[in-house]
C-alpha cells in the first residue's frame, strides 16, 4: 500500500522538485513505515507480555496443584483414622449410656454424640482452610505491574 502511494506521488510530482519539497515528501513517505514499525513493536511487546502471563499462571497452577494433591492424600489418611477413632469413641460413649438405656439405644446415642462432635470439628477446619486459601492472591502481580509500566511508557511516547 505504501509502495503504491509512493508511485502515485512520484508520478504526480513534477520532474523538477525543489530540495525543500523533496525533504518534505521523504518525511511523508517515511511516516507509514514508522507507523508500521511501531505497530510491529507494539505487537511484539504484547506477545512478550502474554508469554509472561502464561508463565506466571503456569507457576501458580503448579503450586496450587501440588498443594491440592497433598491435601487429598492427607484427607484420605485422615478419613481412615477418623473412621477408626469414630468407632472407638462411639463405643466409649455407648458405654457411658449403657446403664441408663438399653444396649441398642446406648450404642445409637454414642454414635450420634460422636458424629455431632466430629461435624463441629470438621466444620471449623473447613472454614479455617477456606480462609487460608482465600488469602492467596491468584492474580499475576508481576505481569500486571509490567502492563502498568508499558501503559505509562506508551502514554509518554504517544
Amino acid at each position: 500500500m505504501a509502495e503504491l502511494e509512493r508511485r502515485a506521488a512520484t508520478a504526480a510530482a513534477p520532474a523538477t522538485t525543489p530540495p525543500q519539497q523533496h525533504a518534505q515528501q521523504t518525511d511523508i513517505e517515511g511516516l507509514p513505515a514508522m507507523i508500521g514499525r511501531l505497530s510491529d513493536q507494539v505487537m511484539t511487546l504484547v506477545d512478550a507480555k502474554l508469554g509472561l502471563v502464561k508463565v506466571e499462571l503456569k507457576e501458580e497452577a503448579a503450586a496450587y496443584g501440588s498443594k491440592i494433591a497433598m491435601i487429598a492424600v492427607g484427607a484420605s489418611l485422615a478419613a481412615i483414622g477418623f473412621a477408626l477413632l469414630n468407632v472407638a469413641i462411639a463405643l466409649f460413649m455407648a458405654r457411658l449410656f449403657f446403664y441408663s438405656f438399653t444396649p441398642p439405644v446406648s450404642y445409637a446415642l454414642g454414635f450420634v454424640v460422636t458424629g455431632v462432635l466430629y461435624l463441629v470439628i470438621g466444620g471449623i477446619l473447613v472454614v479455617v482452610m477456606k480462609n487460608r486459601l482465600a488469602a492467596i492472591n491468584p492474580a499475576p502481580e508481576r505481569t500486571l505491574e509490567e502492563f502498568r509500566k508499558d501503559k505509562q511508557w506508551l502514554k509518554k511516547e504517544l
